[in-house]
């Protein structure tokens, strides 16, 4: 009888796990991981320490406190950002995440870390900006805005929701990116242009080339998504109302492409003081 037990356990259901729980069973029930889960974790997933991000630092450096302060995210991709927001103090956190994966890596993430005041969100967050009467402190876009089909409705929609948003984002570059670049050969044929708030802009559609196929695929939803020029970006943020552009991390030699992060805020102008009279 004993033998006969021991046999049937080798036929184990491929859904299920036969062993003590443990978080590394957690990460390998959902494939695709990008990111290096903290030490502390005790589990291996991907290869980036983005737990530990330097540019998420310096965008909370700049911003200041996050002390009472509601954080909308944009592509968690799989929570690492999001730990950092959390621990900087933010009251609340929305993540909006796309792809159905990435969503579930999120989910593991958050039950190994005790995420306490972050709420993943599966779907399109430009649906989640279109929603009326939306506010947020701040929003963090980090690796998105590249993705998109529509970058510039981004833009307008991101400020009218929040004051202040921080993108890391590729970017295209005729100067650090010129057409003998192999860089280049994800790019179609052809500049759209469209003038945008006074501004005039410069887009570029792009091509996954069938990378979607990969697990660990984090791109956008549809293989049509554009590239800004980096001084038309700058450019569309102030005319959407961001009066204030800080930059750090510019990368013309990017891998992947020119790219460098950006906090754009809305201040308002300190009270003058009035004229002695």
């Amino acid at each position: 009888m004993a033998g006969s037990r021991k046999s049937r356990s080798t036929d184990l259901f491929d859904q299920y796990v036969d062993g003590p729980p443990s978080p590394q069973n957690a990460v390998d029930a959902i494939p695709g991981w990008t990111c290096a889960l903290p030490p502390s974790v005790g589990a291996t997933a991907g290869s980036l320490p983005l737990y530990a991000d330097d540019r998420i630092a310096w965008m909370l450096e700049q911003y200041g406190p996050l002390t009472d302060k509601r954080v909308l995210e944009l592509g968690p991709l799989e929570g690492s950002h999001t730990f950092m927001i959390e621990q900087a103090g933010a009251a609340e956190i929305d993540a909006i995440e796309a792809n159905k994966l990435a969503f579930l890596r999120c989910l593991v993430f958050k039950e190994l870390i005790r995420l306490q005041r972050a709420h993943f969100h599966l779907g399109n967050f430009i649906d989640w900006l279109e929603q009326p009467g939306l506010s947020y402190d701040l929003i963090v876009a980090s690796g998105v805005l590249y993705h998109l089909r529509d970058p510039l409705r981004f833009l307008e929609r991101a400020a009218t929701v929040s004051d202040s948003l921080f993108l890391w984002t590729h970017y295209s570059s005729e100067e650090a990116m010129p057409p003998s670049d192999p860089r280049r050969s994800v790019f179609r044929e052809g500049v759209e242009h469209e003038h945008f708030h006074g501004v005039d802009v410069r887009l570029y559609p792009r091509s996954y080339h069938h990378a979607e196929q990969n697990a660990s695929f984090c791109g956008g939803l549809y293989d049509d998504h554009r590239w800004l020029e980096r001084d038309d970006l700058l450019a569309a943020l102030k005319a959407v109302g961001y009066n204030s552009i800080e930059v750090a991390h510019d990368d013309p030699g990017h891998p992947n492409g020119p790219s460098f992060s950006v906090l754009a805020r809305r201040l308002q102008a300190a009270p003058q003081e009035p004229e002695p009279t």
